[in-house]
């Protein structure tokens, strides 16, 4: 098992990106309001206060979405449904998307289940 991880730059594409957790077969997934580093130094950090300007067009929230899925081919489906829904993880300012292995889960099987 893996725990994917996607953060989500523009949440105007959280539906679709959505969809398409549920047509690669992920059942489930958690989704957490976050905020990236750069900007939460630039608006928070009086030290880095002069970085506001270089932040300008940044989107200020992002959502980062987590979900547990099998080594089954599910990233293999996941992955070009997202880049089409997205415009492309390889776009600077999209999104970024990764895994970490699981070495142990509790909870519900369903929550993992083949699609």
């Amino acid at each position: 098992m893996k725990l994917l991880v996607l953060v989500l730059n523009d949440e105007r594409h959280m539906e679709g990106v959505l969809e398409a957790y549920i047509e690669a077969g992920v059942p489930g997934a958690t989704i957490l309001d976050s905020e990236g580093m750069g900007r939460f130094l630039a608006y928070k950090v009086p030290l880095f206060a002069d970085f506001k300007e270089f932040m300008k067009g940044n989107k200020p929230k992002n959502k980062t979405i987590l979900a547990v899925v099998r080594d089954d081919g599910v990233l293999d489906r996941l992955r070009p449904l997202i880049d089409a829904v997205i415009g492309g993880l390889s776009v600077p300012g999209n999104g970024i998307m990764f895994t970490v292995p699981v070495d142990w889960f509790a909870g519900p099987e369903r929550a993992v289940e083949e699609a």
